[in-house]
């Protein structure tokens, strides 16, 4: 029984149900008799281990959820209004999907055509890119050269023809789509070095950090917030579902 009570104790403390106890509060005795309790009993119980495990996940997927909706609240205008975000499908759709994204991103990639082929079918989708550079400086490169591109009014045809690139994107095939799709070369390369560039970046980095996105694509739908790649059937249901609702709360 006394083996028990500190296995439910221990338990507690590890996932975090109550502080642990000061460590002052044990003589040398009774920390060496309770290590030696847990130690036999994990030993010969180790399913408790991924108990525990499944437990803690849970607690840290809640804390995930909890932060992303209240980060969703608080950062609408910046997650659905930056002016400094390319817009693409219908600037007045009444429902709005935000994707983050790198170029060098295979999910990303795969789920292009899923993307475009939802933009040609709904006609009331308002689609939000946020440049998401996570691979390396190849893709901080890329994403620059879009946003640069945008001064010549060609970021929609460069993002398209970079994401229907095969291969790696590297800084050498950039230049080399951008200069076939029509770019002034010389005017992108000044407009790259641009610090705004940098500055939008960084505040997409910072906007990601604050709604627990750690990799690409993530999409969000309103207050929805779906990382990973999501095929269109998915991608619609998501949004009829706001429809369903009378529309965005957020966007």
């Amino acid at each position: 029984m006394r083996a028990a009570i500190w296995i439910v104790l221990f338990s507690a403390m590890m996932l975090g149900l109550f502080p642990a106890a000061n460590a002052a509060e044990f003589n040398d005795g009774q920390r060496q008799e309770m290590e030696s309790i847990i130690k036999d009993y994990l030993l010969s119980h180790p399913e408790i281990l991924q108990e525990m495990s499944q437990i803690l996940e849970q607690k840290q997927k809640q804390a995930e959820d909890e932060q992303r909706k209240d980060g969703l609240v608080k950062n609408a205008d910046q997650i659905f209004r930056d002016k400094a975000d390319f817009v693409a499908g219908n600037p007045d759709g009444k429902v709005t999907m935000v994707e983050f994204f790198d170029y060098n991103c295979g999910w990303c990639k795969k789920g292009f055509p899923e993307v475009m082929s939802l933009l040609d079918t709904d006609k009331d989708l308002k689609f939000v890119l946020k440049e998401f550079p996570i691979f390396g400086e190849d893709s901080e490169y890329a994403a620059k050269a879009a946003i640069a591109s945008g001064k010549q009014g060609k970021y929609w045809d460069l993002h398209r023809a970079m994401f229907s690139h095969e291969g790696k994107i590297t800084k050498d095939s950039v230049d080399e789509i951008a200069a076939g799709i029509g770019l002034n070369m010389n005017q992108l390369k000044k407009d790259m070095k641009d610090p705004a560039l940098t500055e939008i970046l960084e505040r997409n980095r910072a906007l990601a950090q604050s709604l627990a996105i750690n990799g690409t694509p993530a999409f969000i739908i309103d207050d929805k917030l779906v990382p990973g790649y999501l095929p269109k059937a998915e991608l619609a249901t998501a949004i009829n579902e706001i429809r369903a609702k009378g529309g965005c709360s957020l966007c």
